[in-house]
């Protein structure tokens, strides 16, 4: 597995590479976020942990540019600890984030979590190779997803999101489920950003993103999905 660490402070980048080549990944490094872009569309890394304050081209600016030809996951790091900071980067295309100062430690479980996602799942809720709910159809085979006929790509969370609503529509999960189910880890001030997968998601499956069809919002409860799996 290939991990691209990019961040313009060395200790950083030597500390990561050093955990990481402990734990058997292949490390490459950038300094700037146009290096980065380069980097992930040249030699195709598994996964990106990506800091968002950059040279020549912030961390935000970055992964939406990864975000147009690859669906790799990206972990953002970052220093600031503002909601609204960590969401920017969420809205992007990013799979999570991790808040400076951390601990190697940490990054490398998140990363671990999100390579569990990416597994085939051993089982099917019902047995069923094909998840549909309207014009919604998802090939967990191939991880694949059509709207209407259209393939559309996802990232690895909001796959794995989508995947969860399609198994069971119409019930209604709390954005702490959905993390807990999802990410496989949950921790204080990580629930609201749940939001800004759900408004990615709905861009990507509806028409009118503003007036979502799919992904309902239960109000003070969390979101479900509206209508009836089928074959």
């Amino acid at each position: 597995m290939k991990v691209l660490v990019v961040d313009d402070d060395e200790k950083i980048l030597k500390v990561m590479a050093a955990y990481l080549e402990k734990e058997g990944y292949t490390v490459i490094t950038a300094k700037d976020g146009w290096e980065a872009v380069d980097k992930a569309r040249q030699l195709g890394p598994d996964i990106v942990l990506l800091d968002v304050m950059l040279p020549s081209l912030d961390g935000w600016g970055a992964c939406k540019e990864i975000r147009r030809t690859s669906d790799v996951p990206i972990i953002m790091l970052t220093a600031r600890d503002a909601e609204t900071d960590r969401i920017i980067g969420l809205e992007l295309g990013a799979d999570d984030y991790v808040v400076k100062p951390f601990s190697p430690k940490e990054v490398i479980a998140r990363i671990r979590a999100i390579f569990r996602r990416l597994q085939p799942s051993s089982r099917r809720e019902d047995g069923k190779r094909v998840l549909k709910v309207g014009d919604i159809v998802l090939h967990p085979s191939s991880r694949s997803l059509t709207v209407a006929g259209v393939p559309v790509e996802l990232t690895p969370t909001e796959y794995k999101v989508l995947e969860l609503f399609l198994a069971h529509p119409g019930q209604v999960f709390s954005r702490l489920q959905l993390i807990e189910k999802v990410q496989g880890y949950a921790f204080e001030g990580y629930e609201r950003t749940v939001d800004s997968h759900i408004k990615n998601l709905r861009k990507k499956l509806d028409a009118s993103p503003d007036e979502p069809y799919y992904i309902k919002t239960i109000y003070g409860v969390g979101y479900k999905l509206a209508g009836e799996e089928h074959a």
